[in-house]
């Protein structure tokens, strides 16, 4: 039988097991679709289709000295092509998102401060990404100072905001327990955990792992967002775990096709898991990286014992994963020194 794929088409599990399917366009809001075997499934996607062929916008004049021209020069610099991919990519989304606004026609020369901060005013209530848009163009401005296309630069002095929150919540060890306790050893969901747990790597590393990358008990690991080589000792219990897996073949976590898992589709999976588990739903993989971290500072290691597992470039990345931790331990040393004194 023959499949045929129509484009455009996204499919998205929830968290019920559901799978749900939407209508995905570059420059279009995503539309949801009824399921493919319903009858109103091929109308639903040929309205949606014909609605992009109409709000298509037609290709713009890249005029020299724009804002636009400026991000298609900077994409093809030396400085763009040494990036990771995975950052290009990101960095592509934001720059695809800058062009469709009416500044991307105007010249770099007529950019100034207050410019700039209107441009990023609608996003004040999103912090992060009210940075991130802060931080490219900023690369992009810079770039048109280097090259003498502007003699100012207009994002100098503004500054980044303050992002909410702490990002994933770290698990506890309570959370831990009813996890593995849910979980048993030689489950893919125990492995997965294991691996980010006991590793305290980003699941874009985990995924990637295979028995090819066990070396004379350690887990040689070279992380996709930084670029760095790590050498991580293998814990026992991850050992004991990694021992009931076959010794050779691709990664240790797959897919139903038999493929390496895909990032995303570990994260969402990943989810359901611990829901499962009826572990809180604000817990995700990337809290077992900061839990891994938590454990490292509990035991007493230091900053830069614990990047050297982690992978973290700077110590103040560490010093906020591990930052109740350390509170803990300084006030309980400052209430033990205020007791002393109080003897005397």
């Amino acid at each position: 039988m023959t499949v045929i794929r129509l484009p455009h088409i996204q499919r998205h599990k929830g968290r019920d097991g559901k799978i749900r399917l939407y209508f995905r366009h570059p420059s279009l809001p995503r539309q949801p679709l009824p399921p493919q075997h319903d009858p109103s499934f091929l109308a639903a996607y040929q309205a949606a289709l014909g609605q992009a062929e109409i709000e298509k916008e037609p290709p713009r004049i890249r005029s020299a000295g724009t804002f636009m021209r400026l991000a298609d020069e900077w994409r093809r610099s030396a400085a763009f092509l040494a990036l990771r991919p995975a950052t290009q990519k990101t960095y592509n989304n934001i720059i695809r998102r800058m062009l469709a606004e009416r500044f991307a026609d105007a010249q770099l020369t007529d950019f100034e401060g207050k410019h700039i901060r209107a441009i990023l005013r609608p996003l004040a209530n999103r912090p992060a990404m009210f940075n991130r848009w802060l931080s490219l163009l900023g690369i992009l401005f810079r770039h048109a100072l280097e090259n003498e296309q502007i003699s100012v630069d207009p994002t100098a002095g503004i500054r980044r905001v303050k992002e909410k929150g702490e990002g994933s919540r770290t698990w506890s060890e309570d959370e831990i327990r009813q996890y593995e306790a849910f979980w048993p050893v030689g489950s893919r969901q125990r492995l997965a955990f294991a691996l980010m747990l006991y590793t305290g790597q980003r699941r874009s590393d985990a995924v990637k792992m295979g028995p090819g990358d066990v070396r004379e008990g350690f887990i040689d690991v070279i992380q996709q967002k930084t670029g760095a080589r790590l050498l991580i000792p293998i814990h026992p219990d991850l050992a004991d775990i990694l021992a009931l897996e076959p010794a050779e073949g691709g990664t240790y976590l797959r897919n139903q096709a038999g493929r390496q898992a895909s990032s995303n589709g570990l994260g969402n999976q990943f989810r359901a898991w611990a829901d499962a588990a009826a572990v809180s739903g604000e817990l995700s993989g990337h809290g077992l990286r900061k839990a891994a971290a938590r454990r490292l500072a509990e035991a007493g290691c230091t900053p830069h014992q614990i990047a050297a597992i982690t992978g973290h470039k700077t110590l103040s990345e560490v010093e906020r994963y591990t930052r109740a931790v350390d509170q803990k331990k300084l006030a309980e040393e400052a209430m033990k020194r205020m007791e002393i004194v109080k003897r005397r």
